[in-house]
C-alpha cells in the first residue's frame, strides 16, 4: 500500500472532484491529499499547503491554474525545497497516470503524468477535413 505522495490543490471543489474520480476509477485513495482554497486568504493557503506537505512524504503538488493562489503558495514552498515538484493545469488523466507510477523519482513520475494529461486534451468530433475547426453557436 502506498502512502500519500502528492497534494492536489485548487479552487472550490476542484481537488475533491478529481480525487473522487480517481477513487472511483482506481479504487485508490492513498496517493493524494486534496486541498481547497475556498474562503482562505493567501496566508491560509500557504499554511494549509505547508501542513499537507509536512503530513506525509509529499513530493509533488498538482494545482489547477498556473497563477492561482494554490500554485503561488506551492511555488513559495518549492523555493524552500527545490526537490518539490509543482505541476499546474492538472486534469484527471494526469492524476491517473501518477497513481500508477510507483517509482521513487517524483520528477519522472510527474513528467510522465504531464505527458498523459497533455495527450488527453482533444476536441471531440473535430473533423480532419475541417482542420479541427469548430462551429460557434
Amino acid at each position: 500500500m502506498s502512502s500519500v505522495r502528492a497534494v492536489v490543490a485548487g479552487h472550490g471543489d476542484f481537488a475533491a472532484g478529481l480525487l473522487s474520480a480517481v477513487l472511483q476509477i482506481t479504487g485508490r485513495d492513498d496517493v493524494f491529499v486534496g486541498l481547497s482554497n475556498r474562503a482562505l486568504s493567501a496566508q491560509d493557503v500557504d499554511r494549509a499547503l505547508r501542513a499537507a506537505v509536512a503530513a506525509g512524504p509529499v513530493q509533488v503538488i498538482f494545482t489547477d491554474l498556473p497563477a492561482g493562489s494554490c500554485t503561488m503558495a506551492a511555488r513559495r514552498l518549492q523555493r524552500e525545497d527545490p526537490l518539490l515538484v509543482v505541476v499546474t493545469g492538472v486534469n484527471l488523466a494526469t492524476l491517473l497516470d501518477f497513481v500508477f507510477s510507483e517509482g521513487p523519482d517524483a520528477v519522472s513520475a510527474a513528467g510522465s503524468a504531464v505527458e498523459k494529461g497533455r495527450a488527453a486534451l482533444a476536441i471531440a468530433g473535430a473533423s480532419p477535413a475541417r482542420g479541427g475547426e469548430t462551429r460557434d453557436h
